[in-house]
Parts: C-alpha cells; structure tokens; sequence
C-alpha cells in the first residue's frame, strides 16, 4: 500500500504536564508523507485543552477533537473519524515518539501491507519509583514475553505497542471498542488478525513510556488490565493467550495455599515460596537500581492483575 498521507491520533485526559512534549516529538518528524495530528481532549481538569488550543493556533497541521466521555477508545475513534490520512498513527499524550517514526511505520506498512505496524515498549521512569516500576515493566517477569516488550523478531504478532493502522483494515472492522476502557488495543488488533489481517511487529521501532509513579496507582493501573482482559476473553476466546493466564492462576494458587495452611498442609507454603523465589531472581536480574523496588513492583503488577482479572466488575 502506498502511504499518501499520515492522521495522527492522540487521547488526551489531564494531559497539561506531557502533551507539550508529546506534540514536539510528534511535529518534529521529517522525512515522512504529509500528516497532521488530531488530539482529542477529554473533560480534563487542568490546561490540556488550553495546551493544544495553544499548539493549534501557532502550527495548522495540529487540531483539537472533542471527547466528552473522557474514555480512550471514543476519543481515539472521534479523533480517527475526523481525519483522513491513509495510515492513522496512533499516539498517547504520555509517550515520545522518536525521530524518524513516522517514517519507518510508513515505510514498513508499504514493504508489509500490515494492516498495523508497531513496535516495542521502553518504560522510562523519571523518579525513584517509576524507574524501579519501569524496570518491573521492561523484564519478561514483571509483564509478560510479549513480543512489544522485549525484543522479539520482525514478523507478525498478536499486538503491537500504539500502532499505525491502515485506514481502510481500521474503518472495515469498525476501529475502536467504545465500551473498553482498558484492553482496546489487544481486542482491536485481535478483530484486525480474525478478519484476515496482518499485525507487523518490527523491533526496530521503540517507543519511550513513563509509567505510574507509585505502588498505588501501579495495582490501580493492573487491576484494571486484568479486568478488561477478562471481559475481552470472555467475548473473544480464541484470542486468549497462556501468558496471559499466569497472574489469575497465581492467586488461585495463593488462596489455595492459605486453605491448605488451614489445615496444616505440608504443601500449604510450596506456591508462595516458589514466587517470592522466583520474585527475588527476576529483581536481582532486573536494571533497576533498587531490587526491593523492583520486587515490590513485580508482586504488585502480578496480585493487582491476577485480582482483577478473576474478581474485577
């Protein structure tokens, strides 16, 4: 497929403190198709809409979308309905795209005729915290062998880290769920896979996070994950994975343990200590400069997860 033209789509929601440095990386992209970039703004609470208002009036290639529900999927769709590039590149108001990123998912999305081209995830922390939280979240164990986690081969894959989708493969599958607040990636890029598409994971293509910056809104962050992912295995289950499991039958495996120490079991301890064993591991071979942070956050991602996805409402 020829690329003639970029839409890039951004959800923002009290996005006042990332947004600027969002559309900078953005704006600054060379050697790509013309593109534009559409933001669309939810019902924030600080000075995003002023921000991208701001932007706006100084560069035409930036517009402002409404969003009134605040979710990410309706605002990713309005922004995606109100543009018409041939290749819509998604991008979040936390993330930095590289330079030269537009043009590589362009050129790959040209040699592939992917439906979706993505990358990997780099979770960049920017305090003691989320550095120790990135490290939890850059390590197979933290969140998984997902292929945009690490650093699988080119070829396809079952999803990919934000995207650039082809108009026609996104419109023909009806984009976004509405109704997901979490988990809108996995289950579109599923829908794309089912009616016959391609998703095109390249390793070359790395895309920097920043992720939560405590415990708390770690274990808020992943229950809610786990929770979506259950709903969406629930409606899709050919599309569940074994990794994807791991977490529910951990917990399923603590609270077994705890009836077993009930009852004086020998094997009561077997599972628990078998994780935190393997917890320790994972953090000492992790590159986070503090192993008990990083350990606290592999137990958080994992029960939060795990809690989520078999209890969540």
């Amino acid at each position: 497929m020829q690329i003639g033209s970029i839409s890039v789509v951004v959800p923002a929601l009290d996005a006042g403190l990332v947004i600027d440095r969002c559309l900078d990386a953005v704006l600054a992209q060379s050697g790509c198709p013309a593109f534009d970039v559409w933001v669309a703004v939810g019902p924030s609470t600080d000075n995003t809409r002023a921000r991208v208002d701001a932007r706006a009036a100084h560069d035409s290639r930036v517009h402002r979308v409404e969003n009134p529900s605040g979710r990410t999927p309706s605002a990713l769709n309005a922004a995606i309905a109100a543009s018409d590039g041939a290749l819509v590149v998604r991008v979040d108001a936390q993330s930095q795209i590289p330079a030269g990123y537009l043009a590589a998912v362009a050129d790959i999305a040209h040699a592939t005729g992917a439906a979706n081209v993505g990358g990997r995830q780099v979770p960049v922390g920017n305090d003691t915290w989320s550095s120790a939280i990135a490290a939890a979240m850059a390590s197979w164990f933290g969140a998984g062998p997902a292929a945009f986690r690490g650093d699988g081969a080119a070829g396809p894959a079952d999803t990919v880290y934000l995207g650039a989708f082809r108009r026609d493969a996104l419109e023909a599958v009806g984009g976004y769920d509405d109704n997901l607040i979490r988990n809108q990636d996995y289950e579109l890029n599923w829908r794309l896979r089912d009616a016959g598409h391609v998703v095109w994971f390249d390793p070359t293509i790395a895309v920097e996070y920043h992720p939560r910056g405590s415990l708390r809104a770690l274990a808020s962050q992943y229950w809610q994950y786990g929770r979506w992912k259950r709903r969406v295995l629930v409606a899709n289950p050919r599309s569940v994975r074994l990794r994807q499991l791991f977490a529910p039958a951990l917990i399923v495996g603590v609270v077994a343990s705890a009836l077993a120490l009930a009852v004086a079991s020998p094997l009561a301890l077997v599972i628990p200590v078998l994780y935190m064993v393997a917890v320790v591991v994972a953090a000492l071979c992790s590159c986070g400069e503090s192993k008990v942070r990083v350990a606290a956050a592999f137990v958080t991602m994992h029960l939060a997860w795990g809690t989520g996805f078999l209890v969540g409402r």
